[in-house]
């Protein structure tokens, strides 16, 4: 074999080897890489794409929730408060309403009770003056009349604010109603009849009054013993 003759054949070889080497990457460069697919991932085999919410996005929509929930707690919670607090107010005002129509009504009566009680001492002179108009045993003249009228007009004026006379002549003696000024000594009672065994009134001195059950004035009384 001559010299040129093995520059050829070295020369072959060299081209043999560069084929060799190039057809490794040629083949990775034509095919595409195959990707493994975890069973338990969304995409992987029996879990089509889009089937269900991940992980992440499960976690996400319950933070979410959380703070709703919390949220309406709280409205709720403010709405019975201001529910308490108005009908603690409603209770506070229903009682001022009723305290100050008590107290108007209170205020009331003592001005009404002032007056008629100034007004008693009039009465007792119309009652002394019929009375004493009554004890001459003539017929009533005119002025005697006049009084008398007016004595019942007024009477029935101030019994519809209340005032009634207290019954005293032939009762037994109550302290609470009588004001005992004098006494007598039983059998002396004047022929005045009671069936009352113990002390009892037998002659009212000046008449007393009651102004809606209560005592306005007592009874100035004379008491058998």
């Amino acid at each position: 074999m001559t010299g040129e003759d093995a520059l050829a054949e070295r020369d072959r070889d060299g081209e043999d080897g560069e084929d060799d080497t190039e057809q490794p990457g040629a083949e990775a460069a034509g095919a595409e890489p195959e990707l493994e697919l975890d069973p338990g991932s969304p995409e992987g085999p029996g879990s089509p794409e889009g089937s269900g919410p991940t992980e992440q996005e499960g976690g996400v929509a319950e933070a979410t929730a959380a703070p709703g929930a919390g949220a309406l707690d709280l409205v709720a919670a403010e709405r019975d408060e201001y529910l308490d607090a108005l009908r603690r107010l409603q209770a506070d005002f229903e009682n001022f309403r009723k305290r100050t129509a008590r107290q108007q009504a209170e205020t009331f009566d003592r001005a009404s009770e002032a007056v008629i009680e100034r007004l008693l001492p009039a009465l007792d002179a119309l009652d002394l003056a019929l009375a004493h108009a009554g004890e001459k045993g003539e017929p009533p003249t005119d002025l005697e009349v006049a009084f008398a009228q007016i004595g019942n007009l007024l009477r029935d004026v101030l019994a519809k604010e209340g005032l009634e006379r207290i019954d005293s002549t032939g009762v037994a003696f109550d302290p609470t109603v009588h004001d005992a000024v004098a006494h007598v000594p039983a059998g002396e009672e004047d022929g005045v009849a009671t069936d009352v065994s113990g002390p009892a009134v037998v002659e009212t001195l000046r008449t007393g009054y009651r102004l809606k059950g209560r005592v306005l004035r007592p009874a100035m009384v004379k008491v058998r013993a």
